[in-house]
């Protein structure tokens, strides 16, 4: 944590999945856990940390478990891009309706529900101290939420990236699985990716080691974790170079 009590990080981009937006929910969204989340944000939106969020869509639809069941690829991970447009405006809307304004901006295009991604207005967003929800993954199929949260990060010159699961950091094993499981302090990308540790898929984690691009994994289900990992304290697991 920063002596003087200020923010290590400037800009993040929070990295949600689907299934944390789903909560105990086999399916659908847990708007109990949206607002929560949002309530999250807004403490160190307030802190004046710049937000961006990447969301993915698997407690509404998943692409790939869609394919092993014989559906077209593409098809289905462009069916799991517009799930993540349903999540991102649900935090839009708890997000606004905690006092924080946001940006819902999507990859493919649908002027009636979101602003189209645009780079430079995106930073520009962030600048005049609105969240910016970024939906719809990379806008290409084959591609996950997880490389979208890393091509996005280093688009818009985040410090980092904060991945938010339901467990509290990378082990080396199944912590659930496995009691005698320990938890990484820190790692470098390239111990993630030999040793398998499922981080992130293996485009994500090159696209970070490779443009030098911080990566904390942290649980937001933990209270006041997203304060923590901002203000730089003993939180999660930070991956790095």
């Amino acid at each position: 944590m920063n002596v003087n009590g200020s923010p290590k990080y400037n800009r993040v981009l929070l990295k949600l999945s689907g299934e944390a937006l789903g909560g105990s929910r086999d399916y659908g969204l847990d708007l109990e856990v949206v607002e929560t989340i949002a309530a999250q944000v807004k403490r160190v939106h307030q802190m004046g940390v710049q937000v961006a969020l990447v969301v993915g869509g698997g407690n509404i639809f998943r692409g790939l478990a869609a394919t092993e069941r014989g559906f077209d690829r593409a098809t289905g991970d462009y069916m799991g891009m517009l799930a993540t447009v349903i999540n991102a405006l649900a935090l839009q809307d708890a997000l606004e309706r905690a006092g924080i304004p946001a940006r819902t901006m999507t990859a493919i295009q649908m002027p009636q529900v979101a602003e189209p991604y645009i780079r430079r207005r995106a930073v520009r967003h962030l600048e005049k101290g609105r969240v910016v929800i970024l939906a719809a993954g990379t806008g290409n199929p084959y591609f996950t939420t997880d490389t979208t949260a890393a091509l996005r990060a280093v688009e818009i010159e985040a410090d980092v990236i904060l991945k938010a699961t339901k467990v509290d950091g990378v082990y080396t094993a199944d912590p659930k699985k496995d009691p005698s499981a320990k938890r990484y302090p820190s790692l470098t990308f390239d111990e993630a990716m030999v040793k398998n540790l499922k981080v992130m898929d293996a485009t994500a984690l090159a696209l970070c080691r490779d443009q030098n691009m911080l990566l904390k994994v942290f649980s937001i289900f933990a209270p006041g974790a997203l304060k923590r990992v901002v203000m730089g304290e003993d939180e999660g697991t930070l991956v790095h170079c």
